[in-house]
């Protein structure tokens, strides 16, 4: 079988938020890229993931004039609230700091191609059988299939892997290139998708357990329940998802219908060095952070930010200082919101449920979370970090 040949700067490997948004960075700065996704465009834009975009996110997009991407359905920062024990605690937000939007992943996702299309750029979808050569030799190659069987090849300068924790990118490191810093925390939560409005929005602190109802479209809510380590979906039926959510947040929840259910275990990962030869990793194929820090898409949108300068740089000054310290640029600010993430996450946990760690550390957590309120310079240091410009 005759292969295609195509010959470009990049290869960005994954069409969601990193990849799209490196593309269309690379694009508007003159660097030619091309895109690869291995599923079709309707899933692509259509699958459900978290959506918050904060200060920095927002103020990023702007920066790189693409603020248009932010328009459409993402929901304004909103009034959610926080609940102990089934009672609203009041919450002061900076509003000058604040620019945060809970923006569906799917519409950022969405939005982001549409312009990437738009101002002409190569976004291949359904790319099967992705192989990444010669990346510590000469010029990388990227061969794959594409959606009529045919046998392509790209050579180029660089790879970005921005395909998720599991793509091929970082399965193409030899493992003992990298060192793998993990943890498990051990909770997890019930992760459902339900077709309702969200009210209550936030989060809710309860001896049953942490919970959370955060808007993912004007009609959509993603709900979060806190449950044993062992559970699977199928001990929790409709009816009980509603009452435990009340119950947690001490008032009725608007109902819907149940799209999904599923159980996620919370974890957090990083990857050292997030590049091997002329590749470098971006997003979740680097890193991951549990979901209560609300901070995937930041990092994401750090790693981005980091390379397409250091590309951008390369391209149009012949200097490549910029990517070869892309690691130690990324990762103490990784670091930085793994800690935040750690303490928000086990404070969270076993402020309310008792047999996460016992009585002693949720008194424990209870005091950090009053401190939130009650010290002006830890609220100043909390706003900082979940506004994402610490």
């Amino acid at each position: 079988m005759t292969e295609t040949r195509d010959d470009t700067a990049v290869v960005i490997i994954g069409a969601g938020v990193a990849g799209l948004t490196l593309g269309n960075f690379l694009l508007h700065n003159g660097v030619d890229c091309i895109v690869l996704e291995k599923h079709p465009r309707a899933y692509v834009e259509k699958r459900q993931r978290a959506g918050t975009i904060d200060t920095f996110g927002v103020r990023l997009f702007r920066e790189w004039g693409l603020e248009e991407v932010l328009a459409g359905d993402p929901i304004p920062h909103s009034e959610g609230g926080f609940y102990i024990d089934g009672h609203a605690m009041p919450i002061d937000v900076d509003e000058d700091n604040n620019e945060s939007l809970y923006c569906p992943q799917q519409v950022l996702v969405r939005n982001l191609t549409e312009v990437f299309l738009r101002e002409g750029g190569d976004l291949r979808y359904e790319a099967a059988d992705v192989a990444l050569e010669n990346l510590t030799q000469g010029r990388p190659t990227v061969r794959y299939r594409d959606a009529g069987g045919a046998a392509r090849a790209i050579e180029c300068d660089f790879v970005a892997g921005c395909d998720g924790f599991h793509g091929v990118s970082r399965r193409s490191v030899p493992a003992s290139a990298l060192t793998e810093y993990s943890h498990a925390y051990g909770y997890s939560w019930l992760s459902v998708l339900a077709a309702t409005e969200t009210k209550p929005s936030g989060m809710a602190i309860h001896e049953l357990g942490l919970a959370g109802m955060i808007p993912r479209g004007p009609e959509a809510s993603r709900i979060y329940l806190q449950c044993a380590v062992d559970d699977t979906p199928e001990q929790w039926p409709d009816e009980r998802i509603w009452s435990e959510l009340e119950a947690r947040f001490g008032t009725p929840p608007s109902r819907g219908k149940i799209l999904s259910k599923q159980i996620v275990p919370l974890r957090g990962v990083v990857f050292d060095p997030m590049s091997y030869g002329s590749l470098y990793l971006l997003g979740d194929a680097a890193h991951i952070v549990p979901p209560m820090s609300a901070k995937g898409i930041h990092l994401a949108l750090h790693d981005t930010e980091v390379f397409a300068r250091a590309v951008i740089h390369q391209a149009k000054e012949g200097d490549s200082s910029l990517l070869d310290s892309y690691s130690q640029t990324c990762l103490p600010h990784i670091w930085n919101y793994q800690a935040f993430a750690t303490w928000i996450t086990d404070t969270m946990h076993n402020a309310g449920f008792t047999g996460c760690e016992g009585e002693f550390k949720k008194q424990i957590a209870r005091a950090e979370l009053q401190r939130q309120f009650a010290s002006e310079s830890a609220n100043k240091l909390f706003s900082e970090l979940t506004a994402g410009t610490n």
